[in-house]
This record gives structure tokens, C-alpha cells and sequence, in this order.
């Protein structure tokens, strides 16, 4: 049953989130509900999406990629990748290497996601052209 154009749900009752690149070179589906995801302002972030990247933690075992043969990933420090489309460009994924889950970039989910920002972190490294004014908690770290 479909209940949006992008929150199927499967025949066990699970929601489905689909989402993908610019360009749809890749694509990813994400099986259940998604956690309240998180502003980072670090300056890693903002290299990496041209802004602050918002993302939510997704177990590694409820993320289903399509095309991974065009993304690509970075390695930006020894214990994390970044993972973007290699036809658009697109930042796709930030990849804590041991750990059992991927954080997703909220912008490439079709609507709904069905969740809202909950936090902003690293604070202290964010840009200076703008201000975070809508009263959620701010980490400085």
C-alpha cells in the first residue's frame, strides 16, 4: 500500500523512505521509521555540502543502495567517509567507518520523512554569514 509518493509500507507494516542523487544515478531506500536527524556545523560539513549538513543515523541494515557503482567515497579522516554521487555530485551519505550505522543527507529523502531537526552541532565552527535562530538545543561541540 502506498500511502505517499515516498512512504510505502511493506507487507509487515514497516515505512519505507526512498530518496536519491540529483541526478538518480543513486538511489537508497531506508526501512522504518527515520531518528530526528542532526545539524552539523563543523567545518568538515560544510566542505563537504557548501553549508551545514543535516542528516539522520540510519542502522547499516535498514539502508538498501542502488547504483553504489557511482558513488563514491571519501575518506576524510581514519575513522569516517563521505559518500557522494560521482555523475552530480550530489553528498549523499557521512560514514563512521566502525560503527553500525550511516548518517544520511535529509535533502536527498523524498517527502515526507515524517521527522524534524532536533539538534545543532559543532556551533562553534559554524559559518559566520549566518545564525541559527530557531531555539533548538546548540552544541558547541
Amino acid at each position: 500500500m502506498i500511502t505517499a509518493a515516498n512512504d510505502m509500507k511493506t507487507n509487515n507494516g514497516t515505512n519505507i523512505h526512498k530518496g536519491s542523487c540529483h541526478c538518480g544515478a543513486v538511489s537508497f531506500e531506508v526501512a522504518g521509521a527515520l531518528p530526528p536527524p542532526d545539524a552539523c556545523h563543523c567545518i568538515d560539513c560544510r566542505k563537504f555540502s557548501g553549508h551545514f549538513f543535516v542528516s539522520t543515523n540510519v542502522p547499516r541494515a535498514a539502508l538498501t543502495i542502488e547504483g553504489a557503482d557511482n558513488l563514491t567515497w571519501f575518506r576524510s579522516s581514519e575513522k569516517v567517509q563521505r559518500g557522494f554521487c560521482s555523475q552530480c555530485g550530489s553528498s549523499l551519505f557521512w560514514d563512521p567507518i566502525e560503527k553500525d550505522w550511516t548518517a544520511i543527507a535529509m535533502g536527498a529523502f523524498d517527502l515526507p520523512t515524517d521527522t524534524g531537526l532536533e539538534i545543532h552541532v559543532w556551533v562553534a565552527d559554524k559559518g559566520d554569514y549566518y545564525d541559527i535562530a530557531d531555539g533548538l538545543p546548540q552544541n558547541q561541540q
